[in-house]
C-alpha cells in the first residue's frame, strides 16, 4: 500500500501521521511543550548544525505542527511545508527567503484587502515593493516583471469575488522569467485546486479558513513544490549562497529539493518567530479529516444559492464562477474541475445602503470578518475588509460599494435562501 499513490480522501486522514511511538495513540497527540530533551551534547550539536533532523524548540519544530505541515504538503503534492501563526504570516514567510531591499513582487489586483495593504504598505518597511496588475491581462503581467522581480503572486480563487486565476498561463510566464509563482490556495483548498500542477512553485494557505473549517484557530502554511532551481541564477542568494549563521552551509547543496523548506524553518521561524501553536495544529488536523466532504457540500450549496440570486430582481449581478453565465466558467472547469468554491460577491441594485441594510437583517448568515467556516458568513467589503482602498481600487479588487461577500456554509440550502430572501427586503 505504501508504494501506491493514495487518493485524496485517504491522504486527508492519514498523510503525515502514524500511531504515536511512545503510547500507540492513534490520533496525533498535542505535544504541548516548549522544548525537547537532547540525548547528549553531540546530539544537540548535530541538531543545531542542521546535520540531523529532530526537535529542539517549538518555535522551530513541534511534532503536532510537523504532522500538519506534512499532511498539507501531501494534499498539495508538494515536497515539504512549514506551518506558521496565520495566513498573513505565511505570506511573509513565503517571501522572506526570496526578497531583499529594492526587490519587488508582481501581484494580482484581485487579492484579499488585508493582503493588498500588507503588500502595498507594510512591505515598504522591509524595502520591498509590489506591482499590482490585472492578471487577466497577460501582457501586463509580462511587462510588470523586471530585473528586481523575485516572485509573482496571486490567489487561485480570488477573495472576495471568486474570480479564478489562469494559473497555467501565469505559471508559464513565471517559468520564462525565472521567478517562482506563489499561489494563495486558501479559498479553493487542494481539494478543488492543486496549483503546483498548474505551474506554482509555492502554495500558501490561511489554514484558519477551509482547512480547519470550524472558525476556532488561526494558522498559515507555505508548501514548497521542490521543483524550482534556486541556484539557476544569482537572484536567490539566501538559498544558493553560503549561510553565515550555519557555518557557510549552502541550503541548495545540502538539502536539495528541501532547501526552501529547511531554510524557512532554520532561518524563517528561528528569526521571525511566526510559530503555530500545537493546539491550533491539532484542531486543523481534525478539520482536514473531513475536508473533501465539507468542500463538496460548500460547492453544492454555493451553486444553488448563486443560481437563486442571479434570478432575483433585487440583484444586479453575481460573481460566482460556477455559474454558466460567468466569464470564468470555462476556466473553472480546467483549474478547479471539482467546483468554483463557495466564496463570491453579490451586487445589489440598491447600492451601498442596500448592502448595509441587508447585512443587518441577516439571521442565519453571520456578519464576521472570516470565510471558510461550516457556517455561512457575510460581510460588506467596501466598509470593512477593503475600506482602506479608494473606490477605484475597490472596483479593481472586485468589491464595488454595492457588493456584499458571501461565504456559503454547509447548512440546509433552503434555509440559506430563505434568509437571503428576507434580508434583501
Amino acid at each position: 500500500m505504501a508504494d501506491q499513490k493514495q487518493g485524496f480522501d485517504t491522504l486527508q486522514v492519514h498523510a503525515g501521521t502514524e500511531p504515536d511511538s511512545a503510547t500507540g495513540a492513534r490520533q496525533v497527540p498535542i505535544y504541548q511543550t516548549t522544548s525537547f530533551v537532547f540525548k547528549d551534547a553531540e546530539h544537540a550539536a548535530r541538531l543545531f548544525n542542521l546535520e540531523e533532523v529532530g526537535y529542539i524548540y517549538s518555535r522551530l519544530t513541534n511534532p503536532t505542527v510537523m504532522a500538519l505541515a506534512n499532511r498539507i504538503a501531501a494534499l498539495e503534492g508538494g515536497q515539504g511545508a512549514v506551518c506558521c501563526s496565520s495566513g498573513h504570516a505565511a505570506q511573509i514567510m513565503a517571501l522572506f527567503p526570496l526578497m531583499a531591499p529594492g526587490r519587488n513582487v508582481v501581484a494580482s489586483t484581485r487579492l484579499y484587502g488585508g493582503t493588498l495593504t500588507q503588500f502595498s504598505q507594510t512591505f515598504k518597511r522591509f524595502g520591498w515593493s509590489a506591482k499590482f496588475v490585472d492578471f487577466d491581462d497577460l501582457d501586463a503581467v509580462r511587462a510588470a516583471v523586471d530585473d528586481d522581480t523575485r516572485a509573482i503572486f496571486c490567489e487561485a480563487i480570488a477573495n472576495p469575488g471568486g474570480v479564478i486565476t489562469d494559473l497555467d498561463a501565469i505559471g508559464e510566464i513565471a517559468k520564462k522569467v525565472g521567478v517562482p509563482l506563489i499561489v494563495d490556495n486558501t479559498a479553493s483548498t487542494p481539494y478543488l485546486c492543486r496549483p503546483i500542477e498548474h505551474g506554482a512553485t509555492l502554495v500558501v494557505h490561511s489554514t484558519t479558513k477551509y482547512l480547519t473549517g470550524n472558525g476556532t484557530v488561526t494558522g498559515g502554511c507555505v508548501v514548497d513544490s521542490g521543483t524550482f532551481d534556486w541556484a539557476a541564477s544569482d537572484k536567490f542568494p539566501s538559498l544558493s549562497q553560503p549561510e553565515p549563521a550555519y557555518h557557510g552551509k549552502v541550503f541548495t547543496e545540502v538539502f536539495g529539493p528541501m532547501a526552501y523548506t529547511f531554510h524557512s524553518i532554520a532561518v524563517g521561524l528561528r528569526d521571525l518567530g511566526m510559530t503555530m501553536n500545537p493546539q491550533a495544529a491539532h484542531y486543523t488536523l481534525l478539520g482536514i479529516e473531513t475536508l473533501s466532504l465539507r468542500m463538496a457540500r460548500h460547492v453544492q450549496n454555493a451553486r444553488e444559492v448563486a443560481n437563486w440570486l442571479e434570478g432575483d430582481a433585487r440583484v444586479e449581478g453575481v460573481t460566482y464562477a460556477g455559474l454558466p453565465s460567468s466569464p470564468y466558467y470555462d476556466r473553472m472547469t480546467r483549474i478547479c474541475p471539482r467546483g468554483a468554491g463557495a466564496l463570491f460577491t453579490v451586487a445589489l441594485k440598491g447600492g451601498y445602503e442596500a448592502c448595509v441594510a441587508a447585512v443587518g437583517r441577516m439571521e442565519l448568515f453571520s456578519h464576521v470578518a472570516n470565510l471558510g467556516d461550516t457556517r455561512s458568513l457575510v460581510i460588506h467589503p467596501a466598509s470593512t475588509t477593503h475600506r482602506q482602498l479608494t473606490e477605484a481600487e475597490q472596483a479593481r479588487a472586485g468589491v464595488a460599494p454595492n457588493a456584499i461577500r458571501l461565504s456559503i456554509g454547509i447548512e440546509d440550502v433552503n434555509d440559506l435562501i430563505s434568509d437571503l430572501d428576507q434580508a434583501l427586503g
